[in-house]
């Protein structure tokens, strides 16, 4: 390559991203709409949700609205902001900016030839998207909320209807975090939780070093069909995925852990911390805009964790956020 091809090619991942609104439609049976992008296109061939650039002097309701109206021929009505994906191409980057479309009138087709298909929620990941659409699927099928427990105390029935009252109240994802609890009790509370966290359709997952080292907490991934949570340091020392038939997440502090999960194949992360917090009171805050740059370098899902709330949820979905992880804001409902 030359100097010059060189030089154009850093100026355009360098420059200001391109800008794009994107619509969820559903239509009477709770289908998504996708459109396939055509031969010629840039990342010709995969799926995608419909919209397109926002230009200047447009919102991006205005620009979703023209585009919708161009390239599928409906008119939508209210929208509801979904989540601003920042992501950078090798030749560009761009902020896709989903909304969830209320309401439209019109019979959508492919008005430029693109093809177009309606497809269940559970289906979406059946379709090869690129990479920035990929965080979006994941905001509409994967809970926005990601509750560690603090450490258990000695009370452990206490510890456990207080978990379970917080499931009831909306949680759906739990990572159990117990660095003290020795291996018959990580077993036995494990055992006690998970028939009552599958009734409220609730995730669990187990900490790395729950009962003891990452060994140990496979042991009872597998035993309970749980799935894994591993620290930043475990996930660097994997060479593959877990074999678990569960999900398989990780904590991340830098783009080299997350490009290590990525690439392991991990369902999503969890990034920070993005505010000061007691429980990591000596880690440097990572604020938005260096969790919006990190975010923008893969493609998986990724929580934004430390000293947030659950009206923090609008703002970390607004810079990619799958939403919000927490111990004292979802544990007790306290910030």
């Amino acid at each position: 390559m030359t100097a010059a091809r060189i030089a154009n090619r850093e100026s355009r991942i360098t420059a200001a991203p391109i800008h794009v609104a994107a619509g969820i439609l559903k239509d009477a049976r709770g289908r998504i709409l996708l459109a396939r992008r055509g031969d010629g296109r840039d990342l010709a061939g995969l799926w995608e949700f419909p919209g397109g650039k926002v230009e200047p002097g447009e919102t991006p309701h205005e620009a979703l609205a023209r585009e919708l109206r161009e390239e599928v021929g409906i008119e939508i009505g209210a929208i509801d902001p979904l989540i601003a994906v920042p992501h950078a191409y090798p030749h560009k980057r761009i902020l896709l900016d989903v909304s969830c479309v209320r309401s439209f009138t019109g019979r959508a087709r492919g008005l430029e030839g693109q093809a177009l298909a309606w497809v269940p929620r559970e289906r979406l990941h059946a379709y090869a998207m690129p990479a920035a659409d990929r965080p979006v699927v994941a905001a509409l099928l994967q809970p926005a909320e990601y509750l560690i427990t603090p450490e258990p105390g000695p009370d452990l029935d206490t510890f456990a209807n207080t978990l379970l009252a917080a499931v009831r109240g909306g949680v759906r994802r739990v990572q159990l975090r117990a660095l003290a609890l020795g291996a018959d009790a990580a077993a036995a509370l494990v055992a006690a939780l998970k028939p009552q966290l599958r009734e409220q359709r609730a995730e669990l997952l187990l900490g790395g070093r729950l009962g003891g080292d990452l060994d140990a907490t496979l042991a009872l991934c597998a035993a309970y069909g749980c799935g894994l949570h591993a620290t930043a340091s475990q996930l660097m020392s994997l060479t593959r995925r877990p074999a678990l038939d569960a999900v398989f997440a990780a904590s991340c502090h830098t783009l080299d852990e997350l490009h290590h999960a990525q690439a392991l194949g991990a369902d999503f992360a969890v990034a920070g911390p993005i505010a000061p917090t007691p429980t990591h009171a000596d880690a440097r805050p990572l604020g938005w805009a260096a969790f919006a740059a990190l975010r923008e370098q893969v493609a998986l899902p990724i929580y934004a964790l430390g000293g947030l709330r659950r009206e923090d949820l609008a703002i970390a979905r607004e810079h990619g956020a799958q939403g919000i992880a927490a111990i004292r804001a979802l544990w007790s409902g306290d910030a």
